[in-house]
C-alpha cells in the first residue's frame, strides 16, 4: 500500500497576482507572502492608482522598506514585481518608461467598476488604449486582464464568458503578439480558451477557485469571507480549473489574488470583495492538488510556468511543505484592525515548514 508523502520540497514558488495595499496594512501582511514566495506581481489598484512608472518606483520603495522590518531571514529574498494601472489615457511613452525601468513587469486592465478600486479603469479598451497596447506589444510588456464585463445586463456568473467574446477575442485579433495574462480564471470557458488560443497567452488561478464552488458562499448562512470577484462559480467550472492547473499545459500558473480587507469592511450590508489567502496560500494549493492525486504537478504550476511566461529565471531557493494538521487562525492583526483569512477556524493537512 502506497503511503501519502509526509513532505514535499519544490523550487520556491512565485505569486503572479497579489494585493499588498499600503501603509500599516502593507506592513502587517507583507510577511505572509514574503515567507512563501520568491517574487510577486503587485497589483496597482491603490487610492490613487499606480498609473506611472514614477508612482510604481515610489510604491516599490515602500514595499522594500516594509520588507526590511519583516522578522524572517527567508523574507529578505522577496522581490516585488511592479505593475501599472491601465487607464483610458495611458500614453505610449509611459509604457516605454515602464519597460526601461527594469522593475515594472506588467500593465493591469481593470474594466471600470469591475472590482475593488477599479473606478479609474478602462471604459473602452480598443477605443481608448490602442497606442498603449501597440507599445506593449512592441516592447513585450504583458497585459494583465481582469476578465469580466461590467455590463449590468449580463448575469454575474456569465461575465467571464462574455468577456472572452466581447473583449479578449477582438483584442487578440487586433494585437496577436501581445502577451496576455487572463487573471484569476474562474470558468470552464476561460480554461478552454486559454488552452486553445493561439499566441502568447496564459492565466493565473487562485487557490479558492480550485478548492471551492459557489455553495461555499452560503453554507450555514451568508459567508462574506468567501466573497470575491470574480465570484466563485459552479462545481463544473471548479473541476475544469483543477484539470487546467494540474495538467501538462504551461499556460496556467499560481496567482493568489490574496486581497485583505478589515473584518468590518467584509461583514456589513455591502461588503468588500476579496479573500485573504496569503497567510496559508501554499497549504491551500497543496490541499487542492493532493485532493485529485496530482501533488507532483504543484511545482510546475507554482514555480516553473510563471517565470517561463514572464521571461524570468526560476528561483534557486526551495520551499518545503510538511504534512500536519494546521489550524487556520480565526483572525490576524492588520494595522489597527484585523483581517479574517479564508476558511478561518478550519484545518488544512499541509503547512509550510519554517
Amino acid at each position: 500500500m502506497r503511503h501519502p508523502p509526509q513532505s514535499l520540497t519544490i523550487r520556491q514558488p512565485d505569486d503572479w497576482h497579489l494585493h499588498l495595499r499600503d501603509g500599516a496594512v502593507l506592513q502587517a501582511i507583507l510577511g505572509d507572502s514574503a515567507r512563501q514566495f520568491g517574487r510577486a506581481i503587485i497589483m496597482p489598484n491603490l487610492r490613487p492608482p499606480v498609473t506611472t512608472t514614477a508612482q510604481a518606483a515610489a510604491y516599490r520603495a515602500r514595499i522594500l522598506g516594509a520588507l526590511a522590518e519583516v522578522p524572517d531571514e527567508a523574507a529578505t529574498r522577496f522581490q516585488p514585481l511592479m505593475t501599472l494601472y491601465l487607464t483610458d489615457h495611458t500614453a505610449p511613452d509611459e509604457i516605454l518608461r515602464a519597460c526601461e525601468s527594469g522593475f515594472v513587469h506588467g500593465v493591469k486592465l481593470y474594466p471600470a467598476g469591475a472590482t475593488t478600486h477599479s473606478d479609474a479603469g478602462v471604459t473602452d479598451l480598443l477605443g481608448h488604449c490602442t497606442g498603449a497596447l501597440e507599445a506593449m506589444q512592441r516592447q513585450g510588456m504583458p497585459l494583465l486582464m481582469h476578465g469580466e464585463v461590467t455590463d449590468p445586463t449580463v448575469d454575474l456568473f456569465d461575465r467571464e464568458a462574455v468577456f472572452i467574446e466581447r473583449v479578449m477575442m477582438p483584442l487578440r485579433k487586433a494585437f496577436p503578439e501581445l502577451k496576455v495574462v487572463f487573471e484569476h480564471l474562474t470558468t470552464r470557458e476561460g480554461a478552454q480558451y486559454v488552452s486553445e488560443a493561439p499566441g502568447p497567452i496564459a492565466a493565473t488561478i487562485t487557490a479558492h477557485h480550485l478548492l471551492y464552488n459557489r455553495n461555499a458562499l452560503f453554507q450555514g448562512g451568508l459567508r462574506p469571507h468567501w466573497y470575491c470577484l470574480p465570484v466563485l462559480k459552479r462545481e463544473t467550472h471548479r473541476l475544469a480549473l483543477i484539470e487546467a492547473a494540474t495538467g501538462a499545459s504551461a499556460r496556467f500558473f499560481l496567482g493568489t489574488d490574496s486581497a485583505p480587507h478589515p473584518r468590518g469592511a467584509k461583514e456589513q450590508d455591502c461588503g468588500c470583495a476579496g479573500c485573504y489567502t496569503a497567510h496559508h496560500a501554499m497549504a491551500l494549493y497543496a490541499t487542492a492538488f493532493e485532493a485529485v492525486g496530482r501533488l507532483e504537478r504543484l511545482e510546475a504550476f507554482a514555480s516553473l510556468n510563471g517565470p517561463a511566461f514572464y521571461g524570468l529565471p526560476v528561483n534557486t531557493a526551495t520551499l518545503t511543505l510538511e504534512r500536519a494538521d494546521a489550524a487556520i487562525p480565526q483572525e490576524l492583526p492588520m494595522g489597527d484592525d484585523v483581517v479574517v483569512p479564508l476558511a478561518a477556524g478550519e484545518s488544512l493537512p499541509w503547512r509550510v515548514r519554517r
